[in-house]
């Protein structure tokens, strides 16, 4: 949602996202029906309409193979291929849920989600963090403050204005939320004052 503050904070040696990483999800892959047996087909990830890359799928028994190319920087592409397990829980309302069995070396976690490198493997072999672990306080209060404008049908940033009541939400909700998104943006806006150094603003007549 794009408010003042937000985004990733980064300094040297500060471990990569899992946005910063192309995912396979199985559950997304189970919904869309792409999980039965004896399918073969690509799987494209895009960016503003426009495919980035991609990788070939093959089901099998218990199993998909995942067969792409990859290089690190400069160095010479090469061919990846390889199968990944699945393994099927009970879901507590009947049917059944899959999940993946990371294919890296010595690890064996079922996951629901697989990251791209290498190979595809979990956000521990990765060594890959959550976004929220790399926000600072101020980002959080962004975050929050930008989740509630969503909730409210307000435009997103924290320096927009506020808009009105949604049609059909009770008073007393509105005025709750509105009070914790203008406590967050002021929360936002001190600790971004903090770090440049700015004092004696008066942040609410930013609201």
């Amino acid at each position: 949602m794009g408010g003042l503050g937000s985004g990733r904070q980064w300094y040297y040696g500060a471990k990569d996202t899992t946005d910063d990483h192309r995912k396979l999800d199985v559950r997304r892959l189970h919904r869309d029906g792409m999980l039965k047996l004896n399918q073969s087909y690509s799987w494209q990830w895009s960016r503003n309409g426009e495919v980035t890359s991609s990788i070939q799928i093959r089901t099998e028994s218990d199993q998909i193979v995942l067969k792409y190319r990859h290089r690190s920087g400069s160095e010479e592409w090469q061919d990846r291929h390889y199968p990944v397990e699945l393994n099927w829980s009970d879901c507590a309302f009947g049917g059944q849920r899959p999940w993946f069995i990371c294919p890296a070396r010595g690890c064996g976690r079922r996951v629901a989600l697989l990251y791209s490198g290498s190979i595809f493997a979990c956000r521990h072999c990765h060594q890959l963090a959550y976004p929220s672990q790399r926000e600072v306080g101020y980002d959080r209060a962004t975050r929050k403050a930008d989740r509630i404008r969503d909730r409210l049908g307000w435009e997103p940033g924290i320096l927009n204005w506020s808009g009105g009541k949604p049609k059909g939400m009770h008073w007393k909700t509105f005025y709750r939320l509105k009070a914790e998104h203008d406590a967050l943006v002021q929360q936002s806006l001190a600790g971004i004052s903090a770090k440049l150094g700015i004092m004696g603003e008066r942040f609410e007549d930013f609201l």
